[in-house]
């Protein structure tokens, strides 16, 4: 075994015992593929006013030129399908990503430990770690590294697992053995497209941000939601889970075992009223490590007030 099978063992290894599901390798290369698919999808401003995705457009496609050195891409994967969901049915809804912890903070911690251990088992290694925070093709390095194949919902799905997994990198300048892609299993299926209430998967494997209930409900900063979405949020209040729950290799997802990420009980018995009259104090007390803070609470509000004028 050479060094850098040995090393990416070695990796895999200490990953898996820190809690990740799947970990997967790319060399540090230029993603050919993926640049006239991104430089198209600006240039028709299906980003909407998410401004950031035009930035450092070159880093986003080369991670050499986002770490110095970088010889390898790490991908790793983390469930967050959790095991209890929100009891009233009338309820707001909450994307499942958001239901505990931050996953940036979880996760990261996890990265820090996962580089301290090859530092000190390999040496001196100069890289960084991220988890959705910079300009990284994340879905882009997860396909090439085997995780997973890109469905048309534009997410990582996993056979035997499915797409309810947070995605991170370690971009490294240790070489390591590389992995290969997996083939695309989504077939002839359209069920994610079909689902989708706004219209947001305009063609397969392509998502229009500007009509995603996600974007619709966390991304977009106005002080208002578009009048043409009342009616099609589905009762979604931060974030959107409707591709998701309609694919069928969601059926293979199993509860996550992190702590972190559990829901407080709290949250998961709020019912719609509790919800629609929701004040600043219960909102801090309860998400105040949550990825809800994304939303904000007069974000969250904006969302809540919008539902309740899309039902009358």
């Amino acid at each position: 075994m050479n060094k850098a099978s040995a090393h990416a063992a070695l990796l895999k290894a200490e990953a898996y015992r820190l809690g990740f599901d799947f970990v997967g390798i790319s060399k540090a290369e230029f993603l050919e593929e993926e640049a006239p698919r991104l430089e198209s999808w600006l240039r028709q401003g299906r980003h909407g006013k998410m401004k950031y995705m035009e930035n450092h457009f070159d880093k986003r496609l080369d991670p050499r030129k986002l770490v110095d050195g970088a010889r390898s891409v790490v991908t790793l994967l983390y469930n967050y399908y959790p095991e209890e969901k929100q009891q009233d049915p009338e309820a707001p809804k909450i994307a499942k990503y958001a239901y505990g912890e931050d996953y940036h903070f979880v996760i990261k911690d996890k990265l820090r430990m996962l580089m301290a251990f090859l530092e000190c088992e390999i040496g001196s290694i100069s890289g960084r770690a991220f988890v959705d925070s910079a300009p990284v093709m994340e879905r882009a390095w997860a396909r090439k590294s085997g995780a997973g194949w890109i469905g048309k919902n534009s997410l990582l799905l996993r056979k035997g697992h499915g797409s309810y997994s947070f995605l991170a990198e370690l971009i490294i300048d240790l070489e390591l053995e590389a992995d290969g892609p997996v083939k695309d299993y989504c077939g002839t299926c359209t069920r994610c497209m079909d689902a989708c209430p706004t219209d947001a998967i305009y063609e397969p494997y392509k998502v229009d941000a500007r009509r995603c209930i996600s974007y619709l409900s966390i991304e977009l900063r106005d002080k208002e939601i578009p009048e043409s979405f009342e009616g099609k949020m589905e009762n979604w209040a931060f974030g959107c889970d409707i591709c998701q729950e309609v694919c069928p290799w969601n059926r293979f997802a199993s509860p996550h075992k992190e702590e972190r990420f559990k829901a407080s009980q709290e949250m998961l018995e709020m019912n719609a009223e509790e919800w629609f009259e929701i004040s600043r104090e219960v909102f801090n007390g309860l998400f105040r490590k949550s990825a809800l803070k994304r939303s904000g609470f007069e974000g969250l509000k904006r969302n809540l007030k919008f539902l309740q004028r899309s039902a009358k």
